[in-house]
Protein backbone atom coordinates (compact mmCIF):
# COMPACT_ATOMS: atom_id res chain seq x y z
CA UNK A 1 0.00 0.00 0.00
CA UNK A 2 1.27 3.46 -0.95
CA UNK A 3 1.27 6.09 1.79
CA UNK A 4 1.72 9.79 1.00
CA UNK A 5 3.51 11.88 3.62
CA UNK A 6 3.45 15.68 3.87
CA UNK A 7 4.90 16.16 7.36
CA UNK A 8 8.67 16.63 7.10
CA UNK A 9 9.17 15.31 10.64
CA UNK A 10 7.73 11.94 9.57
CA UNK A 11 10.03 11.59 6.56
CA UNK A 12 13.43 9.94 6.43
CA UNK A 13 15.38 12.92 5.11
CA UNK A 14 18.57 10.97 4.47
CA UNK A 15 16.64 8.38 2.47
CA UNK A 16 14.91 11.16 0.54
CA UNK A 17 18.21 12.86 -0.34
CA UNK A 18 19.56 9.54 -1.57
CA UNK A 19 16.38 8.90 -3.56
CA UNK A 20 16.65 12.25 -5.38
CA UNK A 21 20.40 11.98 -6.02
CA UNK A 22 20.17 8.44 -7.41
CA UNK A 23 17.01 8.96 -9.42
CA UNK A 24 17.86 9.18 -13.17
CA UNK A 25 15.95 12.48 -13.34
CA UNK A 26 16.88 13.82 -9.91
CA UNK A 27 17.43 17.56 -10.02
CA UNK A 28 18.07 20.56 -7.83
CA UNK A 29 14.45 21.74 -7.79
CA UNK A 30 13.27 18.45 -6.27
CA UNK A 31 16.01 18.30 -3.63
CA UNK A 32 15.88 18.88 0.10
CA UNK A 33 18.39 21.70 -0.38
CA UNK A 34 15.89 23.45 -2.66
CA UNK A 35 13.16 22.93 -0.06
CA UNK A 36 15.34 24.52 2.64
CA UNK A 37 16.18 27.44 0.39
CA UNK A 38 12.61 28.25 -0.66
CA UNK A 39 11.50 27.87 2.95
CA UNK A 40 14.15 30.37 4.10
CA UNK A 41 13.09 33.06 1.62
CA UNK A 42 9.88 33.77 3.58
CA UNK A 43 8.18 34.74 0.31
CA UNK A 44 7.90 31.37 -1.43
CA UNK A 45 6.29 28.39 0.27
CA UNK A 46 7.64 24.93 -0.60
CA UNK A 47 5.41 21.90 -0.20
CA UNK A 48 6.78 18.36 -0.20
CA UNK A 49 4.90 15.10 -0.76
CA UNK A 50 6.68 11.77 -0.40
CA UNK A 51 5.20 8.42 -1.46
CA UNK A 52 6.30 5.49 0.70
CA UNK A 53 5.69 1.77 0.20
CA UNK A 54 6.90 -0.89 2.65
CA UNK A 55 9.15 1.66 4.32
CA UNK A 56 10.86 2.68 1.07
CA UNK A 57 10.45 5.95 -0.83
CA UNK A 58 8.97 5.29 -4.27
CA UNK A 59 8.14 8.86 -5.29
CA UNK A 60 8.45 12.51 -4.30
CA UNK A 61 7.03 15.83 -5.41
CA UNK A 62 8.30 19.26 -4.38
CA UNK A 63 6.18 22.25 -5.40
CA UNK A 64 6.60 25.95 -4.66
CA UNK A 65 3.73 28.37 -4.02
CA UNK A 66 4.50 31.97 -4.86
CA UNK A 67 3.01 35.40 -5.32
CA UNK A 68 4.23 38.83 -6.38
CA UNK A 69 4.15 41.04 -3.30
CA UNK A 70 1.15 41.72 -1.08
CA UNK A 71 -2.29 43.26 -1.45
CA UNK A 72 -4.32 42.74 -4.62
CA UNK A 73 -1.19 42.11 -6.69
CA UNK A 74 -0.22 39.25 -4.39
CA UNK A 75 -3.76 37.88 -4.21
CA UNK A 76 -4.19 37.70 -7.98
CA UNK A 77 -0.69 36.31 -8.65
CA UNK A 78 -0.96 33.23 -6.42
CA UNK A 79 0.34 30.22 -8.31
CA UNK A 80 2.21 27.00 -7.73
CA UNK A 81 5.17 25.82 -9.81
CA UNK A 82 6.71 22.35 -9.97
CA UNK A 83 10.12 22.20 -11.64
CA UNK A 84 11.37 18.79 -12.71
CA UNK A 85 8.91 16.63 -10.80
CA UNK A 86 7.42 14.33 -9.73
CA UNK A 87 10.23 11.82 -9.31
CA UNK A 88 8.90 8.27 -9.32
CA UNK A 89 10.63 4.90 -9.30
CA UNK A 90 10.24 2.93 -12.53
CA UNK A 91 7.61 5.42 -13.82
CA UNK A 92 4.90 3.64 -11.83
CA UNK A 93 1.51 5.03 -12.83
CA UNK A 94 -0.02 4.21 -9.44
CA UNK A 95 2.61 6.30 -7.63
CA UNK A 96 2.09 9.26 -9.97
CA UNK A 97 -1.64 8.97 -9.38
CA UNK A 98 -1.29 9.03 -5.58
CA UNK A 99 1.11 11.98 -5.62
CA UNK A 100 -1.20 14.00 -7.88
CA UNK A 101 -4.26 13.18 -5.80
CA UNK A 102 -2.56 14.40 -2.63
CA UNK A 103 -1.26 17.48 -4.44
CA UNK A 104 -4.72 18.41 -5.75
CA UNK A 105 -6.24 17.85 -2.35
CA UNK A 106 -3.98 20.38 -0.68
CA UNK A 107 -2.57 22.83 -3.22
CA UNK A 108 -5.72 23.25 -5.29
CA UNK A 109 -7.25 25.26 -2.45
CA UNK A 110 -4.39 27.75 -2.20
CA UNK A 111 -3.32 28.60 -5.75
CA UNK A 112 -5.11 30.11 -8.71
CA UNK A 113 -3.24 27.79 -11.06
CA UNK A 114 -0.42 25.24 -11.02
CA UNK A 115 2.17 24.53 -13.67
CA UNK A 116 4.46 21.50 -13.97
CA UNK A 117 7.59 22.50 -15.90
CA UNK A 118 8.97 19.18 -17.09
CA UNK A 119 12.68 18.39 -17.19
CA UNK A 120 12.22 14.94 -18.71
CA UNK A 121 9.79 12.95 -20.84
CA UNK A 122 6.51 12.14 -19.05
CA UNK A 123 4.64 10.87 -22.11
CA UNK A 124 4.23 7.38 -20.61
CA UNK A 125 2.28 8.75 -17.63
CA UNK A 126 0.56 11.66 -19.36
CA UNK A 127 -2.79 9.91 -18.96
CA UNK A 128 -2.43 10.08 -15.15
CA UNK A 129 -2.27 13.87 -15.41
CA UNK A 130 -5.13 14.11 -17.91
CA UNK A 131 -7.35 11.85 -15.81
CA UNK A 132 -6.99 14.33 -12.94
CA UNK A 133 -7.81 17.40 -14.99
CA UNK A 134 -4.38 18.56 -16.14
CA UNK A 135 -3.89 20.07 -19.59
CA UNK A 136 -0.65 19.52 -21.48
CA UNK A 137 1.13 21.92 -23.80
CA UNK A 138 4.35 21.83 -25.77
CA UNK A 139 7.35 23.74 -24.47
CA UNK A 140 10.96 23.70 -25.58
CA UNK A 141 14.18 23.59 -23.64
CA UNK A 142 17.84 23.57 -24.72
CA UNK A 143 20.37 21.16 -23.25
CA UNK A 144 24.14 21.47 -23.68
CA UNK A 145 26.13 18.21 -23.42
CA UNK A 146 29.26 19.16 -21.48
CA UNK A 147 30.77 15.69 -21.95
CA UNK A 148 31.69 16.81 -25.49
CA UNK A 149 35.19 18.07 -26.14
CA UNK A 150 35.80 21.81 -26.16
CA UNK A 151 36.36 21.58 -29.92
CA UNK A 152 33.00 19.85 -30.41
CA UNK A 153 31.22 22.45 -28.28
CA UNK A 154 32.90 25.27 -30.20
CA UNK A 155 31.81 23.79 -33.54
CA UNK A 156 28.24 23.77 -32.24
CA UNK A 157 28.32 27.53 -31.65
CA UNK A 158 26.98 29.61 -34.56
CA UNK A 159 29.77 31.32 -36.54
CA UNK A 160 28.41 34.81 -35.76
CA UNK A 161 28.31 33.96 -32.06
CA UNK A 162 31.91 32.67 -32.21
CA UNK A 163 33.00 35.97 -33.75
CA UNK A 164 31.23 37.89 -30.99
CA UNK A 165 32.92 35.80 -28.30
CA UNK A 166 36.27 36.68 -29.88
CA UNK A 167 35.26 40.34 -30.07
CA UNK A 168 34.35 40.32 -26.38
CA UNK A 169 37.90 39.32 -25.52
CA UNK A 170 39.36 41.90 -27.94
CA UNK A 171 37.20 44.55 -26.27
CA UNK A 172 38.75 43.61 -22.94
CA UNK A 173 35.75 41.75 -21.52
CA UNK A 174 36.79 38.93 -19.24
CA UNK A 175 34.99 36.18 -17.35
CA UNK A 176 35.24 35.29 -13.69
CA UNK A 177 33.25 33.80 -10.82
CA UNK A 178 31.81 36.08 -8.13
CA UNK A 179 34.32 36.35 -5.30
CA UNK A 180 32.47 37.95 -2.39
CA UNK A 181 28.89 38.32 -1.21
CA UNK A 182 29.25 42.11 -1.52
CA UNK A 183 29.47 41.81 -5.31
CA UNK A 184 26.01 40.28 -5.38
CA UNK A 185 24.49 43.77 -5.07
CA UNK A 186 26.24 44.84 -8.28
CA UNK A 187 24.96 41.82 -10.20
CA UNK A 188 21.43 42.35 -8.91
CA UNK A 189 21.44 45.91 -10.28
CA UNK A 190 22.07 44.40 -13.72
CA UNK A 191 19.15 41.98 -13.41
CA UNK A 192 16.92 44.78 -12.16
CA UNK A 193 17.62 46.83 -15.29
CA UNK A 194 17.01 43.81 -17.55
CA UNK A 195 13.73 42.79 -15.93
CA UNK A 196 12.44 46.35 -15.70
CA UNK A 197 13.14 46.78 -19.39
CA UNK A 198 11.33 43.53 -20.20
CA UNK A 199 8.47 44.47 -17.83
CA UNK A 200 8.82 41.19 -15.95
CA UNK A 201 8.72 40.63 -12.18
CA UNK A 202 12.01 39.94 -10.40
CA UNK A 203 12.40 38.73 -6.79
CA UNK A 204 13.94 41.23 -4.41
CA UNK A 205 17.62 41.00 -3.63
CA UNK A 206 16.89 39.29 -0.30
CA UNK A 207 15.78 36.24 -2.30
CA UNK A 208 19.18 35.89 -3.96
CA UNK A 209 21.13 36.68 -0.80
CA UNK A 210 19.20 33.88 0.87
CA UNK A 211 20.19 31.58 -1.98
CA UNK A 212 23.83 32.55 -1.46
CA UNK A 213 23.63 31.94 2.30
CA UNK A 214 21.58 28.72 2.26
CA UNK A 215 22.97 27.02 -0.83
CA UNK A 216 26.54 28.20 -0.56
CA UNK A 217 28.93 28.70 -3.45
CA UNK A 218 29.00 25.00 -4.33
CA UNK A 219 25.38 25.02 -5.50
CA UNK A 220 24.85 28.69 -6.35
CA UNK A 221 27.39 30.08 -8.79
CA UNK A 222 27.39 33.64 -10.07
CA UNK A 223 29.36 34.19 -13.25
CA UNK A 224 30.49 37.65 -14.26
CA UNK A 225 31.53 39.56 -17.36
CA UNK A 226 33.90 42.36 -16.38
CA UNK A 227 35.23 45.20 -18.49
CA UNK A 228 37.46 48.00 -17.26
CA UNK A 229 37.03 46.78 -13.69
CA UNK A 230 33.22 47.05 -13.88
CA UNK A 231 30.79 44.14 -13.75
CA UNK A 232 28.74 44.53 -16.93
CA UNK A 233 26.99 41.17 -17.18
CA UNK A 234 26.04 38.21 -15.01
CA UNK A 235 24.59 34.72 -15.00
CA UNK A 236 23.17 33.01 -11.92
CA UNK A 237 23.58 29.23 -12.13
CA UNK A 238 22.33 26.47 -9.83
CA UNK A 239 24.51 23.36 -9.61
CA UNK A 240 23.43 19.88 -8.55
CA UNK A 241 24.61 16.34 -9.15
CA UNK A 242 26.51 17.02 -12.40
CA UNK A 243 23.88 19.46 -13.72
CA UNK A 244 24.06 23.24 -14.21
CA UNK A 245 20.84 25.26 -14.49
CA UNK A 246 20.77 28.70 -16.09
CA UNK A 247 18.63 30.57 -13.55
CA UNK A 248 18.85 34.35 -14.16
CA UNK A 249 21.10 36.27 -16.55
CA UNK A 250 21.55 39.60 -18.25
CA UNK A 251 23.81 42.56 -18.92
CA UNK A 252 23.69 46.33 -19.04
CA UNK A 253 22.35 47.49 -22.40
CA UNK A 254 24.95 50.26 -22.65
CA UNK A 255 27.68 47.58 -22.67
CA UNK A 256 26.20 45.32 -25.38
CA UNK A 257 29.10 46.20 -27.70
CA UNK A 258 31.44 44.67 -25.16
CA UNK A 259 29.57 41.38 -25.80
CA UNK A 260 29.02 40.14 -22.23
CA UNK A 261 25.97 38.09 -23.27
CA UNK A 262 28.10 36.20 -25.78
CA UNK A 263 31.08 35.55 -23.56
CA UNK A 264 29.37 34.41 -20.34
CA UNK A 265 27.48 31.33 -21.62
CA UNK A 266 30.49 30.02 -23.54
CA UNK A 267 32.81 30.47 -20.57
CA UNK A 268 30.17 28.93 -18.28
CA UNK A 269 30.20 25.80 -20.47
CA UNK A 270 33.97 25.58 -20.18
CA UNK A 271 33.87 26.21 -16.43
CA UNK A 272 31.34 23.39 -16.10
CA UNK A 273 33.51 20.98 -18.11
CA UNK A 274 36.56 21.82 -16.03
CA UNK A 275 34.64 21.23 -12.82
CA UNK A 276 33.14 17.86 -13.71
CA UNK A 277 29.63 18.86 -14.79
CA UNK A 278 27.98 16.81 -17.53
CA UNK A 279 25.00 18.92 -18.59
CA UNK A 280 24.09 22.59 -18.88
CA UNK A 281 20.35 23.25 -18.85
CA UNK A 282 19.88 26.49 -20.78
CA UNK A 283 16.31 26.92 -19.53
CA UNK A 284 13.06 27.54 -21.36
CA UNK A 285 12.95 28.21 -25.09
CA UNK A 286 9.25 28.90 -25.56
CA UNK A 287 6.57 27.12 -27.56
CA UNK A 288 7.34 25.47 -30.90
CA UNK A 289 6.31 27.60 -33.85
CA UNK A 290 5.85 30.74 -31.76
CA UNK A 291 8.49 33.48 -32.29
CA UNK A 292 10.63 33.91 -29.20
CA UNK A 293 13.74 36.09 -29.10
CA UNK A 294 15.27 34.27 -26.13
CA UNK A 295 15.19 30.99 -28.09
CA UNK A 296 16.86 32.66 -31.09
CA UNK A 297 19.63 33.88 -28.78
CA UNK A 298 20.18 30.58 -26.98
CA UNK A 299 20.13 28.30 -30.01
CA UNK A 300 23.23 30.02 -31.43
CA UNK A 301 25.27 28.42 -28.64
CA UNK A 302 24.48 24.94 -29.97
CA UNK A 303 22.90 22.27 -27.83
CA UNK A 304 19.89 20.04 -28.32
CA UNK A 305 16.26 21.11 -28.38
CA UNK A 306 14.01 18.96 -26.21
CA UNK A 307 10.24 19.22 -25.94
CA UNK A 308 9.19 17.78 -22.58
CA UNK A 309 6.26 20.17 -22.38
CA UNK A 310 4.28 21.35 -19.39
CA UNK A 311 1.14 20.40 -17.48
CA UNK A 312 -1.18 23.08 -16.19
CA UNK A 313 -4.36 23.17 -14.16
CA UNK A 314 -6.41 26.28 -13.47
CA UNK A 315 -7.95 25.90 -10.01
CA UNK A 316 -9.83 29.23 -10.01
CA UNK A 317 -10.74 30.22 -13.59
CA UNK A 318 -12.29 33.61 -12.79
CA UNK A 319 -9.36 34.75 -10.67
CA UNK A 320 -7.01 33.42 -13.35
CA UNK A 321 -8.58 35.72 -15.96
CA UNK A 322 -8.47 38.68 -13.56
CA UNK A 323 -4.80 37.92 -12.90
CA UNK A 324 -3.94 37.91 -16.60
CA UNK A 325 -5.66 41.27 -17.07
CA UNK A 326 -3.87 42.62 -14.01
CA UNK A 327 -0.46 41.54 -15.34
CA UNK A 328 -1.11 43.32 -18.64
CA UNK A 329 -2.14 46.47 -16.80
CA UNK A 330 0.96 46.30 -14.58
CA UNK A 331 3.22 45.90 -17.64
CA UNK A 332 1.69 48.96 -19.27
CA UNK A 333 2.36 51.01 -16.15
CA UNK A 334 5.99 49.91 -15.86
Amino acid sequence: MIETLTDLSKMDIDQLETFVCLHPHGNFFQSIKAFRFFQATNIYEPFLIVAVENGEIVGSLLSVSMREGGGLKGYFSRRCIVWGGPLVNAARADVYSELLKKFNEINGRMSIYTQFRNFFDLTDVEIEFHDQGWQSEEHLNIIIDLSKTEEELWKGVHSKRRNEIRRAEKEGTCFRVLETRDELDETYDILKEVYDRAKLPLPRIHFFKTAYDVLGTDEFKIFLAVNGGKIIGTMYVLCFNGMMYDWYAGSYRVYYKKYPNDLIPWKAFLWGKENGFKTFDFGGAGKPGVPYGVRDYKKKFGGEFVNYGRFEKIHKPLLYQFGKLGLKAWQKLK
